[in-house]
């Protein structure tokens, strides 16, 4: 089991390491572009079979308002990163030529810039809805709040990076074609998006955290009524059985 858990968290690495070298492509070029959409691809499947329990719980048990968020996010990461890979197997001019061209090329890059930058959101807000994880680890006091602040200005930096990319045009149609910055260096790059993809993450954790308190609250509310009324019943009862 302990093997399983280690091996599920070297994958879940492998996957953000290889999706910042996919949203990377004036680092890598067309070639490697294509290989690491294959790995990725792998990857994503692994990751799956590894948590094929969360497809078999879906419609089990309560749906609270952070339970049905990261149902959303989950079933939507899925099927952005099948049609991202199902596109993008069908421009393949290096990796898999023989399974090309069963889209229409300009359906199909259409296709696969919009669902690659959905893609990465919505990794993004899937890792976020794990940094609870490490957050609890994290002693109470300077450091906690040192990590907020410094959370915080990435994330800050991160959505104007965003925006000043104009990624919200990719991944609404307005624009076709990506513009890339062949003059940035290859690490700057790199460092952008994984900013960028932290500006999400960070972002998925505060709706995750404030999603839970509302449950919380919620239940903490039932609660109190549930005590309310028995103590009204035994009231009641004891009313009863003097008189």
């Amino acid at each position: 089991m302990k093997k399983k858990r280690i091996f599920m968290r070297v994958t879940d690495v492998l996957m953000t390491v290889v999706l910042m070298l996919l949203m990377s492509f004036q680092v890598t070029k067309q070639l490697a572009h294509e290989w690491l959409g294959i790995a990725m691809t792998v990857l994503v499947t692994v990751h799956q079979i590894f948590n094929r329990k969360f497809y078999t719980s879906v419609f089990k048990g309560k749906h609270s308002a952070l339970r049905v968020f990261r149902i959303c996010i989950n079933i939507m990461l899925l099927l952005s990163f099948a049609v991202t890979a199902v596109s993008g197997i069908s421009m393949s001019g290096h990796a898999v030529p023989f399974l090309s061209g069963f889209i229409k090329t300009s359906t199909a890059r259409r296709l696969h810039l919009v669902m690659s930058y959905w893609s990465f959101v919505l990794m993004g807000i899937h890792l976020g809805m794990h940094l609870s994880i490490i957050a609890n680890k994290l002693p109470k006091g300077n450091l906690k709040i040192a990590a907020v602040v410094l959370m915080s200005l990435l994330s800050v930096y991160g959505f104007v990076l965003f925006f000043k990319s104009g990624i919200p045009n990719y991944m609404f149609m307005r624009v076709q074609f990506v513009f890339f910055d062949y003059e940035k260096s290859a690490v700057r790059t790199l460092l952008e998006n994984l900013v960028m993809l932290i500006s999400w993450a960070f972002a998925a954790y505060i709706i995750s955290v404030i999603l839970k308190c509302m449950g919380d609250k919620k239940k903490s509310t039932r609660k109190t009524k549930q005590i309310s009324r028995t103590d009204d019943d035994t009231q009641k009862s004891s009313y009863t059985r003097k008189h």
